[in-house]
């Protein structure tokens, strides 16, 4: 019996009889006797070859089947690229493919993979836009370098441009870091300078410091990074670095505490935490203790001084004239009367360090000892010797705290008591003692103007005596102040007679 096959333009077949390879046959009609004949087509519009028993076949028929395939063998080092037409495809280690050739154009590469993971420069630009299983493309910008890793192992550094690398089996990753950044965040920077010293002297510059140094990097004049002792870090090529010893000397210099205290604020983030900084006020001064011990005197200005191995306190003292107010001071007088006083004092601080040193706490000490040179002055006098001389618990106190503050370099400048309280039954009895000696004094007064007034009238009286005339002026000037308060008046004969009458009526 005769079996018929159709081999379609776009195909390919393949001939077998009871399973056993015959040959390839073309586009066309092909007539065989038997039944036992079996073809398998291929479409050639994809070109790769999905062939059955593949290695069998080749190992019998290689020649043959060379002539229609393109065949791609791996080993475990190896990699390959398959172009046909503008398609690509690619074959990962240990594979064997197939692609037919002739209808379309068929092209491999095969790579090595123990010589370089990277795909070369003239495959990348082909295959960039192509999605390929096991490659790896990375585009690295002009501003960028890339860091290649393979299983986290830094390679090598990468140029701006396009790469692609083989990752079969394989970590392959890039990481970028900004050339703009003169700081970036370099992975595994020990490693960088401990086993790829190429990479360093290529692009980097380090810094590596001794325990007493501290170092500045600068970056087009601004600081960029400050760096404690013992440290070590890597920038890109083109910082400045100013390494700085503090083993002796810890304070910055004015053109140093101008650039990090006071200049940008970027700047004071960065140096917040390596500096002690004190600003002393005009009018003050600062003590410096390094370590718990004192070290200077500080004169009025912005100070600061590098904080690693060593522990630093500042004092502020006011040298101005202060004031300090003693309160609500219950005390009793000798006589048993209870006071209420309010006490004020000026003073200034001399000797600074003299007073720190000898006192915790100066406002405290000088509290504690106006008290006590207020309640020995109050308790010594009497109510009626207080409210007499007030200067006198003045003098006594003023005295006493001079004597006391001395030794610990602070004048005491002004001592005065302001207010002297009462309780409220002793106001009332001085009110009235005051009220009564007032009095007194009133009544004093209105006899002496009366005794004086009626010597006034009879000195008058003998004047008048003695002269008629002046008698008479007395006499009009009555009638004057009578006529003043009458509305009318009728004068019946004399004017004699009217004031001979009035006197009549006074006598009366």
């Amino acid at each position: 019996m005769w079996k018929t096959f159709y081999i379609k333009p776009n195909e390919i077949g393949i001939l077998y009889h009871r399973s056993d390879f015959k040959k390839i046959l073309q586009p066309g009609t092909y007539t065989y006797l038997g039944w036992h004949w079996q073809v398998k087509t291929y479409d050639l519009n994809q070109p790769e070859a999905q062939i059955e028993n593949l290695e069998l076949l080749l190992r019998n028929h290689s020649a043959e089947l060379q002539q229609y395939l393109l065949i791609v063998r791996t080993a475990f080092n190896q990699a390959a690229l398959v172009r046909w037409g503008q398609n690509w495809v690619s074959v990962a280690p240990n594979q064997l493919r197939a692609f037919w050739r002739g209808f379309i154009e068929v092209e491999s590469y095969l790579f090595n993979l123990e010589e370089s993971l990277e795909l070369p420069t003239e495959f990348v630009q082909q295959v960039y836009s192509v999605a390929l299983h096991g490659l790896k493309k990375f585009q690295i910008s002009e501003y960028e370098i890339g860091m290649l890793s393979v299983q986290n192992n830094f390679v090598r550094p990468l140029e701006p441009g396009e790469y692609a690398f083989w990752s079969f089996d394989r970590n392959v990753t890039i990481r970028t870091l900004s050339r703009i950044m003169p700081n970036p965040d370099f992975p595994l920077e020990d490693v960088l300078i401990e086993k790829h010293p190429d990479f360093v002297t290529a692009y980097c510059e380090q810094v590596q410091l001794l325990s007493p140094q501290v170092a500045i990097v600068r970056y087009r004049g601004k600081v960029i990074s400050i760096l404690p002792p013992t440290s070590r870090k890597l920038f890109w090529q083109g910082v400045e670095v100013e390494v700085i010893d503090i083993s002796t000397d810890a304070k910055l210099q004015p053109p140093l505490v101008a650039e990090l205290v006071s200049g940008a604020q970027e700047v004071v983030l960065l140096s917040r935490h390596c500096l002690h900084i004190r600003e002393v006020p005009a009018q003050h001064v600062g003590l410096l203790y390094v370590n718990q011990e004192f070290q200077a005197q500080l004169e009025p200005g912005v100070h600061a001084w590098w904080l690693f191995g060593r522990s630093f306190q500042t004092e502020i003292i006011d040298l101005r004239l202060q004031s300090m107010e003693v309160t609500g001071q219950d005390i009793l007088s000798k006589d048993k009367v209870p006071l209420r006083l309010n006490l004020t004092a000026g003073f200034r601080i001399q000797d600074p360090l003299r007073a720190k040193n000898g006192l915790s706490d100066i406002s405290g000490f000088l509290y504690k000892e106006l008290q006590f040179a207020l309640r020995g002055a109050v308790g010594e006098k009497s109510l009626d010797s207080l409210l007499e001389d007030k200067g006198a618990i003045d003098r006594s106190i003023s005295e006493y705290i001079r004597q006391k503050t001395v030794d610990y370099g602070i004048e005491v400048d002004s001592v005065g008591v302001k207010d002297i309280i009462l309780p409220g039954e002793i106001k009332t009895i001085l009110s009235k003692v005051v009220e009564a000696e007032k009095a007194a004094q009133a009544n004093v007064v209105r006899r002496r103007e009366e005794t004086a007034a009626t010597r006034s009238m009879l000195n008058t009286a003998k004047v008048m005596e003695d002269n008629p005339v002046a008698l008479r002026l007395k006499e009009l000037e009555v009638l004057e102040r009578i006529a003043e308060r009458i509305d009318k008046i009728q004068v019946n004969g004399s004017l004699d007679s009217v004031l001979t009458d009035l006197i009549r009526m006074n006598r009366q």
